[in-house]
């Protein structure tokens, strides 16, 4: 089957996505990072390069910086060679993969380490008499910054939630007070809120970081978003949907797509229609439900393993 070889809006765009709190949270990164021995940047392993906020390049980079590509699961491990090799390339070399949201992962366990390492590589400058260590997480949103403070704290601690966490992006809204993560070395992080760029520079990247729900999905539009999703999926030969919703073959067309799924799962809504003999009640497939649910199951994995870029 021919598949598009490129995505059509419809005229539609992605627009910026910068509410206040993420113009004060700018504000205040800048404002406490006098008191901060290194920054990690979180980012999302799935989403290419443009798709990063240069803020934490080049406003941060006085203090040593640790770049994390969390969701390192929903990843093969050759995209993982692949994006090392590119961002040395870059003169990016503190990188890890990680994995937050599993119990105890072994990819969390190097963040301390490899923290450590930096911090004692570098000048402390204002923190040379400080007997703990003071890291910023920063990163856009939904990328795990909170997951990671919280793994951190299940791994060294063995306490739980220190930061919360949820899959709508801004959960945070503000910088926190410090939450200690570790005892041996003594550890604090200050969490801050997901800063996207304050103007996205192109449709396809507004895009990718749609699908991987960095942006809140109504100010795109769930269909669009989904569409995107399918055609990514078809362009990189991943049919793992075809088998995971039970459709007779892969399609180029959301609206099969949805309408299958709707009806596989029994959504419907409710709809007035005028006939010849009045207003009569019909039921439609819910294709809003079905965005939705298929948005979530890539978002957890279960549509298989993409790299956007």
């Amino acid at each position: 089957m021919a598949f598009r070889t490129a995505f059509k809006s419809g005229g539609r765009t992605v627009n910026a996505w910068f509410p206040r709190h993420m113009a004060r949270g700018v504000l205040a990164i800048k404002g406490k990072l006098r008191n901060v021995d290194c920054v990690v940047e979180v980012h999302d392993a799935r989403i290419s390069f443009p798709c990063r906020n240069p803020l934490f390049k080049e406003e941060l980079d006085v203090r040593p910086r640790l770049l994390l590509l969390n969701k390192a699961d929903l990843i093969s491990v050759d995209d993982q060679h692949r994006i090392l090799v590119e961002l040395a390339a870059q003169g990016e070399t503190n990188v890890l993969f990680t994995d937050c949201l599993q119990q105890l992962h072994h990819s969390v366990k190097q963040v301390a380490p490899a923290v450590c390492k930096l911090i004692l590589s570098a000048p402390r400058h204002h923190r040379e008499e400080a007997n703990d260590y003071s890291i910023m997480v920063v990163g856009i949103p939904n990328v795990g910054k909170s997951s990671l403070i919280n793994a951190l704290r299940r791994i060294n601690l063995k306490k739980g939630k220190g930061s919360l966490v949820g899959a709508t992006p801004g959960i945070t809204k503000s910088v926190l007070t410090r939450i200690r993560v570790s005892e041996n070395p003594p550890i604090s992080v200050l969490d801050t809120p997901g800063v996207m760029k304050p103007q996205i520079d192109a449709f396809d990247v507004g895009m990718k970081l749609a699908v991987c729900g960095t942006i809140l999905d109504h100010l795109v539009g769930e269909d669009m978003i989904a569409d995107y999703l399918l055609f990514v999926l078809n362009k990189c030969r991943i049919f793992k949907y075809v088998e995971y919703y039970e459709l007779p073959a892969a399609s180029d067309d959301i609206w099969s797509v949805l309408k299958h799924i709707a009806v596989r799962m029994g959504k419907t809504q409710k709809m007035k229609a005028l006939t010849g003999i009045g207003k009569i009640t019909m039921h439609r497939p819910d294709y809003n439900f079905a965005a939705n649910e298929f948005l979530r199951s890539f978002r957890g994995g279960l549509l298989g393993k993409v790299v956007f870029d």
